[in-house]
């Protein structure tokens, strides 16, 4: 694993983690406020981009390719995956 894939799954875990603590609050009676819902779609977005950056990374290295010619996709684009 090199440096840029390791800072990938760092951002990946405190993504994980902020958007655990925006869903337990949205479980709670007073839910979340508009700012607070909008901040946890963009980070699934965020989380989407990281795990896509992530997969083509790896994909990269497995066809003996350079990973560093991975690049963060659209917010369009990988959330177009989920369709």
């Amino acid at each position: 694993m090199d440096d840029q894939e390791h800072d990938i799954i760092e951002d990946i875990g405190i993504l994980i983690e902020e958007e655990r603590n925006l869903r337990d609050r949205s479980s709670q009676e007073t839910g979340l406020a508009p700012d607070e819902r909008s901040r946890l779609r963009e980070v699934e977005i965020r989380l989407d981009q990281c795990w896509d950056l992530l997969r083509q990374r790896r994909a990269l290295i497995e066809a003996g390719e350079d990973p560093s010619t991975a690049r963060i996709r659209s917010a369009d684009e990988v959330e177009g995956y989920q369709s």
